[in-house]
């Protein structure tokens, strides 16, 4: 049911998670102002991967025509060994799990994927109120002397004012800290290359050739380290991410450019194939990033004031489920904050953490576990594993059927939603 008055939400965090709040807010008919802190909205060039349990969420929100124009579509999930790339199991997605899962898994350049989103927020003729979006926004304190008004302070001193307040403003969230949220945050040991190779030179040479094939989600396990690429924008990119331990120092640095020489020579000895794929990066797209993450924790409310996403439980990327938690959250967020009137909002926010915070935790469990599990050295536990994912249910003790059905929602229309293949 409809609330009985719309009211304000402030979202500080312009990413994925925080724009997907706002746009299903919005669409609940209350006011949303996003605050970033970069001087533009947008993402920076990488790929992402959607499970069914977020497709479904963003189509429900009417974007699906949009997606069909910037996604590309992995047929399957192939597992591959580190010395000879041979296949240890493979996993049929494509139209297998529209018909399953009623929505479909694909891949996308996360700026192609954030425009998307925005494009709704703004959307004059859209549903509800415009979003007011605010970059160079970037909050530092939060000021909760009003309990029935939080208040958003920017680093230049402004003071945003709403009757709630979302920090979904990622893993080093400064409304965690401000608001005096437990500290949660830990360090890996491990760090990960991302880069982006241009699909023309993998098409041009022939020991590559054959990742236009078929397009896959490709993942090569290896002692200590694993690999894993897929094609975006239709193959003119393939996007790559190389996990192994952190190098010196870059955990304090959080970040760091790095070059194609880097990604080779993390993979020595490994099939011959990955040094040709790997050579080829964009030496423009190459970076190091330390791996944090954070651990489960139901504390994400405090009043009128709630995380959302990496803020409240940022995960290892062992189950490429990071955004996908974050498009969860704004579900269940949006669906408890839209039916309320502005009086019961802090029962709605605490209803939203009782209802994702134990998923949320499993699959930050899941994917802490993964961790090991794809860095196995060879032998009989590395033996064991790889029989296992022959007849593939997933990789941890979260099957990916509880994946991606998702988050219920009592919205009879999120849950009779199905997917057509032709409209």
């Amino acid at each position: 049911m409809p609330p009985s008055q719309s009211y304000e939400v402030t979202i500080a965090g312009g990413g994925l998670g925080g724009l997907t709040a706002a746009l299903a807010l919005r669409q609940k008919g209350l006011q949303v102002t996003v605050l970033e802190q970069a001087p533009q909205l947008g993402e920076v060039g990488a790929g992402i991967q959607t499970a069914p349990n977020a497709s479904r969420i963003l189509m429900r929100l009417g974007l699906r025509e949009r997606l069909e124009e910037i996604h590309t579509e992995p047929q399957d999930q192939v597992r591959r060994r580190w010395q000879d790339g041979s296949i240890i199991g493979q996993t049929p997605l494509g139209d297998r799990l529209k018909r399953e899962y009623n929505a479909p898994y694909w891949h996308y350049h996360r700026a192609d994927l954030h425009r998307v989103i925005m494009d709704a927020c703004l959307d004059p003729a859209g549903p509800g109120p415009v979003v007011r979006m605010r970059t160079g926004s970037q909050v530092v304190d939060v000021d909760q002397s009003d309990p029935d008004r939080p208040t958003a302070v920017t680093a230049r001193g402004e003071r945003i004012t709403g009757d709630v307040l979302v920090g979904a403003d990622g893993i080093q969230s400064r409304v965690r800290d401000a608001a005096g949220f437990p500290d949660t945050l830990l360090f890996s040991g491990e760090m990960a290359y991302r880069a982006l190779i241009p699909g023309e030179r993998i098409a041009a040479d022939p020991a590559t050739r054959w990742l236009f094939d078929r397009f896959h989600s490709t993942i090569w396990y290896g002692p200590d380290r694993h690999l894993v690429h897929y094609m975006i924008r239709g193959g003119t990119y393939l996007n790559v991410v190389a996990i192994l331990p952190c190098a010196p120092g870059l955990d304090q640095q959080w970040s760091a450019p790095a070059t194609p020489d880097d990604l080779v020579s993390a993979f020595p000895g490994w099939d011959d194939r990955v040094a040709s794929i790997l050579s080829k990066a964009d030496p423009d797209t190459v970076s190091a990033w330390a791996m944090y993450h954070r651990r489960p924790d139901p504390v994400w409310v405090d009043g009128r004031l709630a995380l959302l996403g990496d803020a409240c439980h940022a995960m290892l990327p062992y189950q490429a489920q990071g955004a996908s938690q974050a498009m969860e959250d704004a579900a269940v967020l949006a669906e408890e904050l839209g039916s309320v009137p502005v009086a019961d909002a802090p029962r709605a926010l605490t209803r939203y953490v009782a209802r994702r915070a134990e998923r949320a935790g499993m699959v930050q469990d899941a994917s802490l576990r993964n961790m090991e599990l794809y860095h196995l050295h060879d032998g009989p536990r590395q033996r064991e594993r790889d029989a296992k994912l022959r007849d593939f249910h997933g990789e941890s003790a979260i099957s990916y059927d509880l994946l991606w059905r998702g988050t219920p929602l009592h919205d009879a229309d999120s849950e009779s939603f199905t997917y057509q293949f032709i409209r």
